[in-house]
């Protein structure tokens, strides 16, 4: 603030402080004038001056006056990042008390006799048509990759502060209508209200928050160490956008899975062009809306931005597409399989993540004692959660529980009956609010039964569920009741295969090496939650001998999937896929990632190549380049004077 604005009475902030006994014969004298532009010029400057000067009253009269002015800044300034008010209509289907149609026979693909090809899109829990979506073609591909890239040409021109701007205005957007979100999330998946906020809108603000407040950092350029003999030269890492990128995302996860591609391609300076999962058609173009709103609220074009629904066939159009440059995937591993064959053809790199057979490892005390009531509580609530939630349809899911003995059996009695109790259903129609698990996605994902009567029958002991459920008031939904399976071993199948559903394995370890055997036997390794005391060195040693040898890409100690509420990058090895999206990783893996080499003094030093050295070659230029090297790497002084010495011909 210029100094004359500090002292000026008519200003507003001179107005302010002559009301408070502060007006200009109080603190505007020549003194008090000269440290206001220290202040400005020179902070350090300013602050010496202030503690020199022989006046206190004085001192503290222009510290007041200084806190005043930055205050009044700070309150009344515009923030250029601030988020901008949109609205996008609610789907009439997320209106309490909707009624539709409820099929026959619910499936994806229609049974009109017309033999349309439109994706027929209803709610799992229920049966009831959602609506139908018009799967797009390949032309239709090309449009939205053509409309992408030229509209990316001035996105990636874009400050991260414009970027941050639709950030905050999209988690401004979804803080306000969790509500829709929610309720879309349900109809299209199935699941319950309190899964969809957690693992749809917490999720994704959690996203949008840590881009906002960390992106910027993770892609500004990086400075890179030199050596000896390249001291003159300054080196540096810059990541910069790679164009039109794609994601094909599965339908566990409608919201989060298609916008957390969404977040890192616009903050990464890209384009992007999303196949969503034929399962929740419907509720992706809902979503897509609110993204492509946000971008036309703050100014910038919607193209940037596409979702797209298909056929399987029509899919390999978009993942063997010459102009994507990078594919993101969600899925399996027999579909992955696809995918990559195609995204070669083209030499698209991927980021690839197949789902898991996750673990959750508990432990017990290396001294013998049993852990608190409170705590063996604690692991259990974990456990469900992490079983049953989304009704067990979730990539890091825990799929397998191994326990060593004393925590094998007070688990056992705990879970049992909790299980037991679990109540399935709709949760959207439910009069108390009081359903736990939802419905699975399709009649496909019900056939669990017989990879459970084969455990059954090779020792495991089946206590609860088991089966599908018929819900007495929707009939046409797909349900699977919880289920509980004891004494489970590696050599099952269901130890084995990614069942994605309600459905808690138990299996007993009999130490901490045989529970890391258990848990490395499968092929699968993307994420695993270790439980154990932390109450002496033996026990958390323990614990430390399982998180290193654990084959995953990320654990949670004490925790389950804590690593995905924090942005640490996410993603597997082996059967569980490669690449890694979220946190820093994940953005700079939508880059194009730039060495840059440049002199520090380019008018008193450059590259130069020596006499001998320049073609064509002359006499010396072995013994020259062999004291180049020593000079540079040499391990002591001796081996580059040595190295001198051949370089200016003293030695051969």
């Amino acid at each position: 603030m210029p100094v004359d604005a500090i002292a000026n009475p008519e200003c507003g902030l001179g107005k302010h402080m002559q009301k408070f006994g502060m007006g200009p014969a109080s603190f505007v004298s020549s003194e008090e004038q000269l440290h206001t532009r220290l202040l400005l010029s020179n902070p350090m400057d300013f602050l010496t001056a202030i503690a020199a000067s022989p006046d206190a009253t004085t001192a503290t009269t222009v510290l007041i006056a200084v806190f005043a002015a930055w205050l009044s800044y700070r309150l009344l300034r515009t923030d250029p990042g601030i988020a901008v008010a949109f609205t996008v209509p609610a789907p009439e289907q997320c209106q309490p008390g909707w009624q539709g149609k409820v099929l026959d026979h619910p499936s994806i693909r229609t049974t009109e006799p017309s033999g349309s090809s439109a994706i027929q899109c209803y709610a799992p829990a229920t049966g009831q048509l959602l609506g139908l979506v018009n799967p797009v073609t390949p032309n239709g591909i090309d449009r939205a990759v053509s409309k992408a890239t030229e509209a990316q040409l001035a996105w990636a021109q874009t400050t991260f502060a414009q970027r941050r701007r639709v950030l905050k205005t999209l988690l401004t957007f979804v803080l306000d209508n969790q509500e829709v979100i929610v309720r879309a999330a349900c109809l299209d998946s199935g699941k319950t209200r309190v899964d969809a906020l957690f693992g749809e809108v917490l999720v994704t603000a959690e996203k949008l928050k840590w881009t906002i407040d960390h992106g910027e950092r993770a892609l500004k350029a990086e400075r890179r160490p030199t050596n000896l003999l390249m001291f003159y030269k300054r080196n540096e890492v810059r990541y910069e956008p790679l164009g039109v990128v794609a994601a094909c995302v599965s339908w566990n996860y409608p919201f989060h899975n298609l916008l957390g591609p969404i977040i890192s391609a616009l903050f990464t300076g890209n384009a992007i062009i999303v196949k969503n999962s034929e399962q929740t058609a419907w509720s992706s173009a809902y979503y897509c809306s609110i993204v492509r709103s946000a971008l036309s609220a703050c100014g910038h074009n919607p193209d940037l931005v596409h979702a797209v629904s298909c056929w399987p066939d029509t899919a390999a159009h978009l993942t063997s597409h010459r102009r994507i440059r990078h594919l993101t995937f969600i899925g399996s591993r027999p579909v992955a399989d696809q995918v990559a064959r195609s995204a070669a053809t083209v030499l698209t790199p991927m980021c690839v993540e197949l789902g898991g057979k996750d673990a959750a490892i508990v432990l017990d005390n290396p001294q013998g004692r049993s852990v608190s009531e409170s705590e063996i509580q604690r692991v259990a609530s974990i456990i469900m959660r992490g079983v049953f939630q989304s009704a067990g349809q979730n990539c890091i899911g825990i799929e397998r529980v191994i326990a060593m003995p004393q925590a094998y059996d007070r688990l056992l009695k705990l879970l049992t009956p909790r299980i037991a109790a679990l109540r399935v259903g709709d949760d959207l129609t439910s009069e108390d609010g009081t359903i736990d698990v939802g419905a699975m996605i399709s009649s496909a994902s019900l056939n669990h039964e017989r990879i459970i009567n084969r455990a059954v029958e090779a020792g495991a002991r089946l206590l609860v569920g088991g089966k599908r459920y018929e819900h007495p008031t929707y009939p046409q939904g797909h349900y699977f009741t919880p289920t509980l399976l004891a004494d489970v071993t590696p050599s099952m199948r269901i130890a084995q295969e990614e069942v994605f559903a309600p459905i808690c394995t138990l299996m007993r370890a009999s130490t901490v090496e045989s529970a890391l055997a258990i848990a490395n036997s499968t092929s699968y390794d993307l994420g695993c939650s270790v439980f154990g005391p932390t109450n002496s060195a033996a026990a958390r040693a323990n614990l430390e001998y399982i998180v290193n040898g654990v084959r995953a890409g990320m654990v949670a100690i004490n925790d389950f999937a804590a690593f995905y509420a924090v942005q640490l990058p996410f993603g597997g090895v082996r059967g569980s896929g490669y690449g890694r999206f979220a946190g820093e990783e994940g953005l700079r893996g939508l880059c194009n990632v730039k060495s840059i080499c440049v002199d520090w003094w380019p008018g008193l030093i450059k590259t130069g190549i020596p006499g001998k050295l320049d073609y064509p070659q002359r006499k010396g230029s072995w013994a020259m380049g062999r004291g180049v090297v020593e000079v540079g790497y040499g391990e002591g002084w001796r081996r580059r004077v040595q190295g001198l010495r051949r370089i200016v011909g003293m030695e051969g």
